[in-house]
């Protein structure tokens, strides 16, 4: 069971769907679970894989389109900021706590890729955020200034990113980038091979889970952001919440499975670290058998800490 629904957040709206357990009865209040998806994802992938999932076993599961993309409100369209992101938790944990059959003081969060950057950073400060859980989380600001993104080092990049503002504001055009390859000839000309950018690729830019509104791009702007951004700065005295986290076995360029490790590490309170054997980072967006080991443990996790 799906309700659609419009969350305040300022001036505009993000929208959202609330995964419902068929037999949920708004007089017994339930625990509840508050996504934070991929970067250019929308909420009817990955978000919809596990809520989906999460409400069959049990939990509310709220998944939402972020400020400035998708079905949500904000301008200019595709900003990816990663602050704006962690607020969006914040305002969908204000929207979930007013449903009927929800119970506000059983409340966690479960962040995929990007996501999981996000809601660490957010959970180490909202505190109704009670139990967290991610799955191959990376740090967006780690990827960024690294050598994949800033081969020349992130002061270069930030340089150049100044300068193609100033264009901006001289043009009045904003420039967006691509996230990924439009498609796998696209990579292939550009000589991009590795296995983690061709699943990318194949799930966000084919039907195996494209969506319409999933644009692939994002505008550059975001990027001087993402830059300067560490996810998981102060966890180690803020993040007291209970911790589980969901790696995929095969390391690869992503480097999710070394951001995993790296905050169940630095955590306070790690309850549980999982790692899915023989997946990869975008095996565990929509592959039944791995995301079920996923789902089957944080279920359990959730159902132990809320």
């Amino acid at each position: 069971m799906i309700r659609h629904l419009r969350i305040p957040r300022g001036p505009f709206d993000l929208a959202a769907d609330l995964h419902l357990p068929d037999d949920h009865d708004p007089a017994t209040p339930r625990p509840a679970v508050v996504l934070s998806t991929p970067g250019s994802s929308v909420k009817e992938q990955i978000g919809a894989t596990y809520a989906s999932r999460l409400a069959a076993r049990g939990l509310a599961a709220l998944t939402f389109d972020p400020a400035h993309q998708g079905a949500s409100g904000g301008e200019p369209r595709d900003l990816e900021d990663p602050y704006r992101r962690g607020e969006d938790i914040s305002y969908a944990i204000d929207a979930l706590s007013t449903v009927a059959g929800v119970d506000p003081e059983r409340i966690g969060a479960l962040g995929i890729c990007a996501g999981g950057g996000y809601a660490v950073h957010t959970a180490r400060t909202d505190h109704r955020i009670r139990a967290l859980g991610t799955v191959v989380a990376g740090n967006m600001g780690t990827s960024w200034r690294s050598p994949g993104f800033a081969p020349d080092g992130p002061v270069a990049t930030l340089d150049a990113l100044a300068a193609a503002r100033t264009r901006e504001a001289v043009t009045g055009t904003l420039d967006r980038s691509p996230w990924l390859p439009d498609t796998l000839e696209e990579a292939e000309r550009a000589g991009l091979d590795d296995v983690d950018t061709l699943q990318a690729i194949t799930y966000y830019r084919t039907p195996r889970g494209q969506h319409e509104r999933s644009t692939n791009r994002r505008l550059t702007r975001s990027d001087t952001l993402l830059l300067g951004y560490d996810a998981f700065h102060l966890v180690d005295p803020l993040l007291t919440q209970p911790l589980q986290v969901v790696v995929g076995g095969r390391r690869g360029t992503t480097c999710s499975y070394e951001a995993g490790l790296a905050l169940f590490e630095m955590a306070p309170n790690p309850v549980d670290l999982l790692v899915v054997e023989g997946a990869g980072h975008y095996d565990l967006y929509d592959v039944p058998r791995y995301v079920d080991q996923a789902v089957e443990r944080l279920a359990a996790f959730y159902g132990d800490h809320l």
